[in-house]
């Protein structure tokens, strides 16, 4: 009997030791990474620690467009969604792309604002998927951003969407968006760009400021592995900030592989640098979709407004733009910036306070000293 009651006294403490351990378990284990990972969707801000995240379904009659949203340019980003969303009675779904830090930034502004009625997904891009295809560079910092490059992952995000629209966070939509989701990609194309040598009009802004709109401009000639390309140095270059991507094809050329091979050999051969005109994000892509893609209207990406702090389009011109791009160092949310009035108009305050105007102070009308001819 004293065995007995030996081996039931050991049981006993077995079970409550078993117990113990599952009860710890449940109470200090860490926080599910999957969430963090993929994706975090729409929910009340209100109760946002309280209750479960709501799910947003992707339609298939949306039209999906993908933004990154960097935390020193959220304002920029949510006035490209504001355009967007204004001048549509489409259904839109955004796939809003941040780093992990910015994930309630991102939702804060969207839920406390006049944007809480869009549909949208919140995608956490994570900037490892760069190691060793970057190579630092301090004369252009803010084109290294790990955003810069999540154009070249379209496939890798969380889209349940065939075609999407890629767009920078320092772009105007003043057209219907779903005019340019609707652009016919030509068979065997996986995109469809703006030339640089599309626009008439934009001839005399391009030579009064000294931009480049070939390959000349974007490559390094006297490199033998830009030289065996065989691309004619002349060849119109194309800009990768506004784009239609059909990701079946994306895939199936493995696009993604091809721009980090050219990555990787910018890291060897130094074949391009931020100091040259694209940065480092656009040669990559100018290389793999040469002669393989195709024109978007021109309309719908008029560029370089960022390129000057004081030359300037007609207004005639721009008000018959479906698109505007501030491409350059010159942004609508800095100063000096031209057409201010363009971009004002759709920017909405951060309600956290954390994004401030460089030049919030100042009225459209304080702007025009700075028109020309």
């Amino acid at each position: 009997m004293a065995l007995l009651r030996k081996i039931n006294h050991i049981l006993l403490m077995m079970l409550v030791l078993i117990v113990c351990l599952l009860l710890h378990s449940k109470l200090f284990r860490g926080p599910s990474r999957v969430n963090l990972k993929l994706t975090e969707t729409r929910k009340d801000p209100e109760h946002a620690p309280k209750i479960p995240m709501e799910k947003v379904a992707e339609g298939e009659d949306d039209i999906p467009v993908v933004i990154c949203a960097a935390e020193e340019r959220m304002g920029g980003a949510m006035a490209t969604i504001n355009s967007i969303y204004s001048n549509t009675d489409a259904s839109v779904f955004f796939y809003i792309v941040t780093l992990r830090d910015s994930i309630k930034l991102t939702r804060q502004y969207i839920e406390k604002t006049k944007l809480k009625g869009i549909k949208y997904k919140i995608l956490e891009f994570n900037p490892m998927v760069l190691k060793g295809k970057v190579k630092p560079d301090s004369s252009r910092p803010d084109l290294l951003h790990p955003l810069n490059f999540v154009r070249f992952y379209l496939p890798l995000l969380d889209i349940s969407h065939k075609r999407v629209i890629y767009l920078d966070d320092d772009v105007i939509v003043q057209g219907d968006i779903k005019d340019l989701y609707h652009t016919n990609l030509e068979k065997g194309h996986a995109a469809a760009f703006a030339t640089d040598c599309d626009l008439p009009s934009t001839h005399e802004m391009v030579r009064s400021v000294g931009m480049q709109t070939t390959y000349m401009g974007f490559l390094d000639y006297r490199k033998q592995e830009v030289r065996d390309l065989g691309i004619n140095p002349s060849d119109c270059s194309f800009n990768p900030g506004v784009f239609v991507a059909d990701i079946g094809e994306w895939k199936k050329q493995k696009i993604t592989k091809q721009l980090e091979k050219w990555m990787q050999e910018n890291l060897k051969e130094n074949i391009y640098s931020s100091a040259m005109a694209g940065g480092v994000a656009t040669p990559p892509m100018l290389i793999v979709f040469h002669d393989k893609y195709t024109i978007i209207d021109p309309l719908w990406h008029v560029r370089h407004l960022g390129w000057s702090p004081d030359a300037r389009y007609s207004e005639t011109f721009l008000q018959g733009a479906h698109l505007l791009h501030w491409n350059g160092r010159f942004k609508p949310w800095d100063y000096p910036c031209v057409h201010l009035d363009l971009w004002e108009k759709w920017f909405i305050p951060d309600p956290t306070g954390k994004f401030l105007l460089k030049a919030g102070d100042l009225t459209v009308e304080s702007q025009n000293w700075l028109t020309i001819g």
